[in-house]
C-alpha cells in the first residue's frame, strides 16, 4: 500500500510538471496532497466579492458551501474521537476546532497564505482572511472533488497539526460565548450594539460596543459584525477580568 502511494505521488508530479499552469498546479498540490481536477473553484475562492462586480465568481458562495461541508467533518471527527462525551461538549469542541482565530492559524500553517498572494484577489484588511479563505478553499474541494476528499485533506492536512487535540477543543476563542455564559452565572445582562457600519472598498467596517448592564464595557471593530462583537467582548473580558 505504501509503495502504490509513493509511486502515485511520482506520476502525479510528473503530470503537474508536464501542464501548462504547472506553478498554480504545483501550489495547490502542496497544500492539498493531491492533483486538482481544475483550478478554477480554486480560483473562485481566492476571489473576493469587492473585484466580481457584484458577480456570482466570488468567494462568499463558496465560504458558505465549506462552512457547512467543515461543521460536518469536524462533528464526525468528534463524534469518533470522543466516544462518552455528551451533546453539550461535542457542540462547544466543534466552535472552539473552528472558531475564526483557529481556522486562520491552521490556514497559514497548510500555507493557504501563499495562495492568497499568488491570486491577490482577497480582501488584505479583514484580520481573518485565511481563515475565511480556508472555509471558501474546502468549498473548492467539494466543487471540485467530493465530501470524501474534503474529509481526508482536513484531516490529514489540517487537523493532523494542532498537537494536543484535548487541550484545542478545551481552549475557548469564542470571546462572545464566554461573556455571555459569564453573565448568565453573575446574572449580569449583556448586550451588543453596532456602533457604525461604513461601506469602503474592501468591504464594509463595522464598529461594534458590549455593554454590561447598560454600561460600556468595550469596543471592537472588523470586516464583519461578528468579527468586531468577538474584539468588543474580549476587551470586557480582560476589563472584567
Amino acid at each position: 500500500m505504501k509503495a502504490k502511494k509513493v509511486l502515485k505521488k511520482i506520476i502525479d508530479k510528473i503530470r503537474l510538471l508536464s501542464h501548462k499552469d504547472r506553478e498554480s498546479y504545483l501550489l495547490l498540490y502542496s497544500i492539498l496532497g493531491f492533483v486538482p481536477g481544475s483550478l478554477k473553484p480554486y480560483r473562485m475562492a481566492m476571489t473576493h466579492s469587492s473585484s466580481t462586480s457584484g458577480k456570482l465568481g466570488c468567494n462568499e458562495r463558496l465560504e458558505f458551501l465549506g462552512d457547512a461541508v467543515l461543521s460536518s467533518v469536524t462533528a464526525d471527527f468528534l463524534y469518533s474521537r470522543f466516544r462518552r462525551e455528551r451533546e453539550g461538549f461535542l457542540s462547544k469542541s466543534r466552535s472552539n476546532l473552528v472558531c475564526r482565530e483557529r481556522l486562520n492559524e491552521l490556514a497559514v500553517e497548510i500555507g493557504l497564505d501563499r495562495l492568497v498572494r499568488e491570486y491577490g484577489a482577497v480582501n488584505q484588511h479583514n484580520n481573518y482572511i485565511y481563515g475565511n479563505a480556508l472555509e471558501a478553499f474546502i468549498g473548492a474541494i467539494y466543487i471540485d472533488k467530493g465530501y470524501k476528499h474534503c474529509r481526508t485533506f482536513l484531516l490529514e492536512r489540517v487537523f493532523s497539526r494542532l498537537d494536543n487535540i484535548e487541550s484545542v477543543v478545551r481552549s475557548d476563542k469564542n470571546y462572545k460565548s464566554r461573556l455571555i455564559e459569564w453573565s448568565q452565572k453573575q446574572h449580569r445582562e449583556v448586550s451588543f450594539v453596532v456602533l457604525s457600519e461604513e461601506q469602503r472598498a474592501d468591504g464594509t467596517f463595522f464598529v461594534s460596543e458590549v455593554l454590561i448592564d447598560d454600561e460600556p464595557y468595550g469596543r471592537g471593530e472588523g470586516f464583519s459584525k461578528r468579527e468586531s462583537q468577538q474584539n468588543a467582548a474580549r476587551v470586557a473580558i480582560d476589563r472584567i477580568g
